[in-house]
């Protein structure tokens, strides 16, 4: 089976897929790009989150080829260019960063957050990263890296 669909802005084509292999997977593996991370597999811990059309999703749950002729963006693309997305650079220097394995999927729900609800309350920041586990910080500077993103966003 064949897969064609944008990833980062790229068009991207795979071919030889099997009918259950994973979008998680075929990024990872098939296309190089290993920022979502492969945890559970069972969509509870958003390690493996990107964008599909604009929609947050975990690749582990999707189908690779559900993504056929559609939009991914993972980690990876969110710059867009050589310097970190400001999301990244909140978490960065906010300390938010500590092993780095859940660190893309929290970005990930970050930025979605931030481009729905620029200014958002500490409640909606709470829910969106809800979908999110992390096992070495007590989310205290995972909270701060995204209030402090959505300061430099809102600055803009």
């Amino acid at each position: 089976m064949r897969l064609a669909c944008s990833v980062n802005g790229e068009e991207r084509t795979v071919e030889g897929l099997w009918e259950g292999e994973s979008l998680l997977r075929v990024l990872r593996e098939r296309l190089g790009l290993p920022g979502s991370k492969n945890a559970c597999e069972q969509g509870e811990c958003g390690a493996c989150s990107v964008l599909l059309d604009g929609d947050l999703v975990c690749a582990c749950l999707v189908l690779a080829l559900q993504a056929d002729g559609r939009e991914v963006v993972t980690i990876e693309g969110l710059a867009g260019g050589p310097d970190l997305h400001s999301v990244q650079q909140a978490f960065v220097e906010a300390g938010a960063v500590q092993c780095g394995f859940c660190t893309p999927g929290l970005v990930m729900a970050a930025y979605d957050l931030l481009r729905r609800s620029p200014d958002p309350a500490e409640v909606e920041v709470r829910e969106a990263l809800a979908g999110n586990v992390c096992r070495c910080t007590g989310y205290v500077k995972i909270l701060d890296a995204v209030r402090l993103a959505a300061g430099r966003l809102g600055d803009r």
